[in-house]
């Protein structure tokens, strides 16, 4: 298992977590999980970047920030992760890594043209985060690799025991929230 833990990103949710966030981000370094989208949707955007500020004092971890490129800005955080409905060609031109969430084929090809450097595409297996809501499976994953040339991460329901599943059908990475929050993943 070690040797794809480059293939992780971390999403975060400090409301998983029994200790402070940066305390389970400097875990996870530790473990070899070195990407985060800093992703806490409940926070306005001053609280989200005292947090951000915090996460960059975390050792060896590469920050994306989720959804506020002011935040990025601020902070001088080149890496940026937007829902698509944010996601424009000036945008993309501004910042080294740009990543969009996608939930089908045609969002992932739109992605791509203005310019995302990856996209999540999900959720792939059933997840807690997506209660009642039916996963869009493996073949949806594989569709929308073969669909577009930039990099894909499996989002959704990813585990340890899974992960490879989606490595196989063609992503370039995976991104797990629950297990690494929740500390699950390394046990």
């Amino acid at each position: 298992m070690t040797e794809n833990l480059d293939k992780i990103i971390c999403v975060t949710n400090r409301k998983l977590c029994e200790n402070p966030l940066d305390e389970q981000l400097a875990f996870l370094a530790k473990k070899g999980v070195f990407r985060v989208i800093l992703r806490e949707k409940d926070l306005p955007e001053e609280e989200y970047a005292a947090l951000a500020k915090r996460v960059l004092g975390v050792p060896e971890i590469e920050l994306f920030v989720h959804n506020f490129p002011n935040v990025a800005r601020e902070l001088s955080v080149k890496k940026i992760h937007l829902p698509l409905a944010k996601l424009t060609r000036e945008i993309c031109a501004e910042f080294e890594v740009v990543g969009a969430s996608v939930h089908s084929v045609e969002e992932a090809v739109l992605a791509e043209k203005l310019g995302a450097s990856y996209v999540t595409a999900g959720h792939i297996f059933a997840t807690d985060c997506k209660k009642g809501l039916p996963p869009r499976g493996i073949d949806f994953l594989e569709k929308v690799c073969k669909s577009v040339k930039i990099p894909v991460y499996a989002i959704g329901g990813i585990t340890r025991e899974n992960m490879h599943i989606a490595l196989e059908k063609g992503a370039a990475g995976v991104c797990v929230m629950s297990g690494l929050m929740n500390g699950t993943f390394f046990k």
